[in-house]
């Protein structure tokens, strides 16, 4: 799945998320207000209600203030009296059972619209994370980058006065002499042999030194790093400055049509300081001023 379709998916999931955060949130609550009752109680109290009560609702109705006060009066005067005669023992307290109490349904939806939401931005999250910081491997640096034909390559190499960059790769390829073959058996591995052994030699254009960019220096032939001075010749072996060895590399993978792609997702260390299997020195003044080792 592409990292474009990743981001659609997680958003797409969070805004339905919301949506159902929204309309849980804007429903009325089943709770109604303390006391209140519902119209089927309201019905079946009616229904239930004797002629006696029928009157003394009447009777209340045509009563006046001083009664009510006086039957108040009354009324808290009996009630003091029980609670005299009543044993004032205290009863303990039981907490009630929570299965009997029950979750309401408001409850219930926004239990699970808050649990939905914090798992929806979990995912984008970690949607975002794999998308983003790790290695596609499919295309692009950090996988296979495919260059060209290898004819057009060497002409390339030609037209650059001997140097051939490929920005989507953060390569440098250049021309790797047959009549050093030999000698390169001796130091490479077998993926880095294929493309020496077709001529040509895929350069990583970060300095091994603190990782600056390293430019060609078209009046020596070589590569001349502009942050410390670090130099190396035309195929990445170190020749003088503060760099610890010489240019990394990466594998050129060469099919039976001549097509050549870039392996950016291998990065071969570069060779020890002293490895100078080409023997070139360099043919010009220097574009940094810095002194050969």
């Amino acid at each position: 799945m592409s990292t474009a379709a990743v981001i659609a998916l997680a958003i797409g999931v969070v805004v339905v998320l919301g949506a159902i955060s929204f309309a849980t949130l804007a429903r009325k609550s089943d709770v109604r207000g303390a006391g209140a009752l519902s119209s089927e109680a309201v019905k079946r109290d009616k229904a239930g209600r004797s002629a006696a009560d029928v009157e003394a609702e009447a009777a209340a109705s045509t009563r006046t203030g001083a009664d009510a006060e006086a039957e108040g009066v009354q009324a808290r005067s009996k009630e003091l009296v029980q609670v005299g005669a009543e044993d004032s023992t205290l009863i303990p307290w039981t907490p009630p059972d929570p299965e009997a109490i029950g979750v309401s349904r408001r409850q219930f939806f926004n239990r699970a619209t808050v649990t939905l939401m914090s798992a929806g931005i979990a995912s984008f999250a970690a949607a975002s994370f794999v998308a983003f910081l790790w290695p596609s491997g499919t295309g692009g640096f950090g996988g296979s980058v495919a260059v060209g034909k290898l004819d057009a390559i060497k002409a390339g190499i030609k037209q650059g006065g001997g140097f051939f960059y490929v920005p989507e790769a953060k390569s440098w390829i250049t021309a790797y002499p047959v009549e050093a073959l030999p000698a390169a058996r001796t130091i490479y591995t077998d993926n880095i042999l294929v493309g020496m052994e077709a001529g040509i030699v895929v350069l990583s254009q970060k300095c091994p030194h603190l990782g600056c960019r390293v430019p060609e220096c078209k009046t020596s032939q070589w590569f001349e790093c502009q942050c410390h001075g670090s130099q190396y010749n035309r195929v990445g072996e170190k020749k003088g400055g503060p760099a610890p060895r010489g240019m990394d590399r990466f594998p050129a993978v060469i099919s039976p049509t001549g097509d050549v792609s870039i392996d950016t997702g291998t990065n071969v260390t570069g060779p020890a300081i002293g490895v100078n299997t080409t023997g070139q020195e360099a043919e010009g003044p220097h574009c940094t001023g810095g002194d050969e080792h």
